[in-house]
């Protein structure tokens, strides 16, 4: 394997980001999210988007590298209210110091090689700096292997669920929580 690393994105970034997100889509959840939701996401500034969050204040947007590759991203940042409260609404005591994992991929022609772990250490890393004291993120409930990875990493469903309309199906997601002193390579 070449060289792997993990660094914050910069607008130069913004392309191979939404390139990632594109082909990952396609690659792996088009079963979930159906062609609707593909369809609106090949439609998409998604160049735009992406270079809009990383110049954001509240984002930390890290790429995941091997060698000259880009083969993966992570976008965290605070978690919002409407991300950390319980289903009735009610806030957390840690509401204040709750980390968002908004999105973490890996192309998969470069999984099983340490990138999403790198990605989440190096987040979480990210997060504690910024005083955050746990981390939150969603995860569909039949995407098994971003289930599995969370809980390697010692992250476990709350028992909060939400459910996304996609277009052509409801996608049920699981709010997953865990620490943030993470030491994956």
């Amino acid at each position: 394997m070449s060289d792997a690393a993990v660094r914050p994105a910069d607008l130069s970034d913004a392309a191979e980001i939404a390139r990632i997100q594109r082909d990952t889509w396609h690659a792996a959840y088009e079963d979930l999210l159906g062609k609707n939701a593909l369809a609106e996401l090949d439609a998409a500034d998604l160049v735009g988007t992406w270079a809009e969050t990383i110049e954001h204040p509240a984002s930390q947007v890290y790429v995941a590298t091997e060698g000259e590759f880009t083969v993966g991203f992570c976008v965290v940042g605070r978690a919002p209210e409407g991300e950390v409260a319980a289903a009735d609404g009610s806030l957390p005591e840690d509401a204040d110091t709750t980390g968002l994992i908004a999105t973490l991929l890996v192309e998969p022609r470069w999984g099983r090689r340490g990138h999403a772990g790198r990605l989440l250490a190096t987040a979480a890393a990210g997060l504690r700096a910024d005083g955050a004291g746990r981390g939150i993120t969603w995860v569909a409930q039949g995407d098994h292997a971003s289930l599995g990875f969370y809980r390697r990493a010692g992250w476990h469903p709350d028992g909060t669920v939400r459910t996304l309309d996609t277009g052509d199906r409801m996608v049920r997601e699981v709010r997953l929580t865990g620490g943030l002193d993470l030491a994956l390579a």
